[in-house]
This record gives C-alpha cells, sequence and structure tokens, in this order.
C-alpha cells in the first residue's frame, strides 16, 4: 500500500464530496472541481473523510492509490484556498498587461506575445514586473505558468526573462576580457 494512499482526507466544514462511480466531485466555497478514477481504486466517503483503497495488490493499483489520495486532497484544498503562482519578469522593457481575456507581454522579441487566459484561472500583472495565477484547480493552474515561462526562459548571465518567485537563478561569470 502507499504511504501516502493510508492517510485519510479530511473534508473541511463547507465542503461536499460525492462518489459517483468513475467519478468523484467536490464542490466547495470557490467553486466544483471532478476528476474521473478508474477502478484501480475504491473510494468512499466516511463521515468528514474521504478514504481511498487499492482494489487488488498489483503495482498499478498501488500507483494510483497514492496519486488518486493526492488529487482528491488538491481538489479539497483548491475548493477551499485556491492555488496561486507569481511569476517574475526581468530585463530592459520587458513588461505583462492584462486585457479582458487575453495577457499581452513584451519579452524583447520583435512582436508581443499575447496569451489567453484559460477558463477558471484568474491573471494579474503588476507594473514592477509580478504576474500572479490564480485558481482553484493546481493543475491547470501549474500548466498555465510553465507555459509562460517557457516563452523566454531565465538565462544564467544577467537573470533576464521569465522566472519563478521562489526560483534562483544560478548566475555565471560572463567573459573577463583580455589580460
Amino acid at each position: 500500500m502507499s504511504k501516502l494512499g493510508k492517510l485519510p482526507v479530511a473534508i473541511p466544514a463547507g465542503v461536499t464530496v460525492t462518489v459517483d462511480p468513475g467519478l468523484i466531485t467536490v464542490k466547495g466555497a470557490k467553486g466544483e472541481l471532478k476528476q474521473a478514477v478508474n477502478n484501480k481504486v475504491t473510494v468512499e466517503v466516511k463521515g468528514s473523510e474521504v478514504i481511498v483503497n487499492p482494489s487488488d495488490n498489483s503495482k498499478a493499483a498501488n500507483a494510483a492509490h497514492g496519486l488518486y489520495r493526492n488529487l482528491i486532497f488538491n481538489m479539497v484544498k483548491g475548493v477551499t484556498e485556491g492555488y496561486s503562482k507569481t511569476l517574475v519578469i526581468n530585463g530592459v522593457g520587458y513588461r505583462a498587461e492584462v486585457k479582458g481575456k487575453e495577457l499581452v507581454m513584451n519579452l524583447g522579441y520583435s512582436s508581443d506575445f499575447v496569451a489567453i487566459i484559460p477558463e477558471g484561472l484568474t491573471v494579474t500583472a503588476d507594473p514592477s514586473g509580478k504576474i500572479t495565477i490564480s485558481g482553484i484547480d493546481k493543475q491547470r493552474v501549474g500548466e498555465f505558468s510553465a507555459q509562460l515561462r517557457t516563452l523566454r526562459l531565465p538565462e544564467p548571465y544577467k537573470g533576464k526573462g521569465i522566472r519563478y518567485d521562489n526560483e534562483v537563478i544560478r548566475r555565471k561569470v560572463g567573459k573577463t576580457g583580455v589580460k
């Protein structure tokens, strides 16, 4: 059995978890999330806890055991607190602004990048170069922020580019010149 899968998921007040065959629905104050479940695990709600058990002793069932437990935990946390990631833009003339449902970024190329903000996510851009992406689905928040980061990866010499707020860029020493 999975070590994490053994732990029950606590359901806070104001959150309802519904288990249907092949589908789990979590509703909370911030919204509703759904997750498909395969037949390798059984999910049941007992009181104010969700318990996930593997259906057999196979390696695939053991892997799905921990996976679905953490997916349910992330869904419960998402509908109560939500998730957010912060990106920082460094570079001369690099900037971003939100125009309606689009994020327009000037990243030093000849034309601007226009990223359409996915449904269910909210994006705010500060003039200081911070972009905050927030939503209830952890996977969608992380995926959109990773896509934005790949538009201009941070380089190690001057640190220009898009990086996560808590990311540390290892800086390299440039050319020293002729001695």
